[in-house]
């Protein structure tokens, strides 16, 4: 693996990829700086060499254009804090101002350029933007994760013009790494805890670890299309109707191949999506017709805590409930509870997959108890999935 560690980048000006793209309050205050945090080391490694920094990054889906709240100017007071140092600012990521600062960069200086997204070359992965990109600095660096699955200009195309210098972070390095771990390295029993919404999100996912894990919980949401496939009643709850026959075929697949794939026992249900509803807990596919279910019940946590508890190796992804309604958070936060106490009782390996169980992960303040928290969502799926990303082909040829 090509990483930083591996080159000196005194008087070298670094073209970074980083994955700033972070929550926004109203008032434009960042509400969780973890993905900013997490660039930190790379950046600093350089500064110490005697090297000067470029960095770039996406704010948000900006359409067809600059738009004032997704510039990346918002964040730039946090980031010169967190650096110790006045971090210079492009107001544009290509283009005669940017060549300017970049060309006058001195060592130990940092430059932010301004959002890649202003611009719908970056994600159709335009070459000529990459280019012109590629002109910042004499040292490419990708150390953003969290878009690594998309062939975007400055994630994949732009490597194309350093083809020996072309490196990935320390970030980049530690997700890879772990992933791999996971994927590839695993000890038994190997559990993973799928979550969230839809299972068309994570067809692809199960399928991949059907063939590696010896125990596969489903919760949240996707579990209550499986409840409905197998002739339960669900209510109001979500339901992907048109992949039930999939959730049989599923079921099925994990049968032949040995893997215990467990659903949940009970449901927390609500006469309504609010916090303030009125709740109650029944077995799972016995919903009454005007309720919806929002969180797994206390025979599910317990049936779930005991299988992770005794896993040596945890993959989460997606939550058990709505966890961000206080009043239904308690499948997810059982889980956490579980999965730190499989970490830090019995030795597991756990990884946790970004997004919601990152999220989930960080709302009950349990990040430094785990293994590691990816921070990307949909680029560790792909990678889980066995996909190649573009992202990481860009660095490794």
């Amino acid at each position: 693996m090509r990483t930083i560690d591996q080159c000196n980048f005194k008087d070298k000006k670094a073209l970074i990829r980083v994955d700033f793209n972070v929550p926004l309050d109203k008032d434009y205050n960042i509400t969780d700086d973890k993905r900013m945090r997490a660039a930190l080391p790379t950046i600093t490694k350089i500064l110490n060499d005697g090297g000067s920094v470029i960095l770039m990054s996406h704010l948000g889906r900006p359409k067809g254009g600059p738009e004032d709240k997704y510039s990346l100017k918002h964040i730039l007071g946090d980031l010169s804090r967190m650096l110790d140092l006045e971090v210079k600012f492009a107001n544009d990521c290509i283009g005669e101002e940017a060549t300017d600062k970049a060309e006058n960069l001195f060592p130990g200086e940092v430059l932010l350029l301004e959002n890649l997204r202003f611009y719908k070359e970056e994600e159709k992965g335009d070459k000529d933007f990459a280019g012109k990109l590629a002109k910042l600095g004499n040292v490419y660096v990708n150390d953003a994760f969290g878009t690594a699955h998309r062939a975007h200009a400055s994630t994949a195309i732009v490597a194309e013009f350093f083809p020996n210098d072309k490196y990935f972070g320390y970030l980049m390095a530690e997700e890879l790494k772990n992933a791999e771990k996971v994927n590839h390295g695993a000890d038994k029993p190997f559990t993973a805890i799928m979550g969230g919404a839809k299972v068309s999100d994570k067809i692809l996912l199960i399928e991949s670890l059907l063939d590696k894990v010896d125990n596969l919980i489903i919760g949240g949401g996707m579990a209550y299309t499986f409840a409905k496939a197998q002739g339960g009643e669900i209510g109001t709850s979500l339901l992907e109707a048109d992949r039930m026959e999939l959730c049989l075929e599923l079921v099925e697949k994990a049968k032949a191949k040995g893997v215990n794939l467990v659903l949940p026992l009970d449901t927390v249900i609500a006469d309504k999506f609010d916090n303030e509803a009125s709740k109650g807990t029944v077995d799972s596919g016995q919903v009454p017709a005007d309720w919806m279910g929002l969180d797994i019940g206390p025979k599910s946590i317990a049936l779930f805590s005991d299988i992770i508890k005794n896993s040596k190796t945890l993959l989460w992804n997606g939550p058990m409930g709505v966890f961000e309604m206080a009043n239904f958070e308690q499948g997810t936060r059982a889980i956490a509870d579980a999965v730190v106490a499989a970490t830090r009782e019995n030795g597991a390996f756990s990884l946790i997959g970004g997004g919601d169980s990152a999220a989930a992960i960080a709302k009950f303040g349990l990040e430094d108890e785990v293994s590691y928290v990816s921070t990307g969502g949909g680029a560790l799926l792909e990678y889980m999935e066995g996909k190649e990303l573009p992202g990481v082909k860009a660095i490794n040829g």
